[in-house]
């Protein structure tokens, strides 16, 4: 347990009348790299919302490095050290590379400074040849690139990703792939939601599968990639 960096036990979930979430229980280890998968409309988003404190599950709990943190406000559960890379990104469009990734830097939950401004342009090349643009100056993949950027620069414990490479030209999606290896190297861990459970898995140490709102799977990414029945069945490919 004292390495259980995310524990959310039991969660449920409504969007008024509507039961979003049914009783999903979702862990995240020390080091540990986790897809989180399921076809449009089954929680995923919402599961991440509720463990960030951004949607508040009516029942169940969620404890953050062993501490209790059920219902509170997203600024604490990011002070423990969860960095979250939303769907649609939420950079600051009027503010320039270099100004969103400043504002948002500091020492991790337990002091470590690994990420400096200067690892994260070494990281993001293509973010140092645009230093000066306005965040609604850059492209798709730039943006999200920024925005993994600035969650780095928090020195996150752990690096939630939703929707790593939707709507992103096959190029940009692979860079932001190697990038994701790269993450999990440095022994931050990582919750990935994205579609294309091939790349998901080839990074991943577990994998998640929601469906209507409850955990219908749950194994190594080996295990998954071996049930082909199981990914027609769930995520329809």
């Amino acid at each position: 347990m004292a390495d259980l960096l995310i524990n959310a036990e039991q969660i449920h979930t409504y969007y008024g009348a509507s039961h979003i979430l049914r009783g999903v229980s979702f862990s995240v280890a020390r080091g540990e790299t986790i897809g989180l998968m399921g076809r449009n409309g089954m929680g995923k988003s919402t599961l991440l919302k509720s463990i960030m404190g951004l949607v508040k599950p009516r029942s169940g709990s969620v404890a953050i490095a062993g501490l209790p943190m059920t219902r509170r406000a997203p600024y604490e559960i990011a002070r423990r050290g969860i960095a979250y890379v939303p769907e649609g990104r939420g950079i600051f469009g009027n503010l320039s590379v270099k100004e969103n990734l400043l504002m948002s830097a500091r020492a991790g939950s337990r002091g470590q400074r690994d990420w400096t401004y200067e690892r994260v342009l070494d990281t993001f090349a293509r973010l140092r040849e645009r230093l000066g643009h306005g965040g609604q100056q850059l492209s798709g993949g730039e943006q999200q690139m920024l925005t993994i950027g600035r969650a780095l620069m928090t020195n996150p414990d752990v690096l939630i990703l939703d929707e790593a490479t939707e709507g992103l030209a096959p190029l940009v999606a692979r860079e932001i792939w190697r990038i994701c290896g790269l993450i999990r190297e440095t022994g931050i861990s990582s919750v990935i939601v994205d579609k294309n459970w091939k790349h998901v898995t080839q990074i991943t140490d577990r994998n998640v599968i929601l469906l209507k709102g409850e955990v219908v799977f749950e194994g190594s990414s080996a295990e998954l990639q071996a049930s082909p029945d199981l990914l027609q069945q769930y995520l329809g490919v």
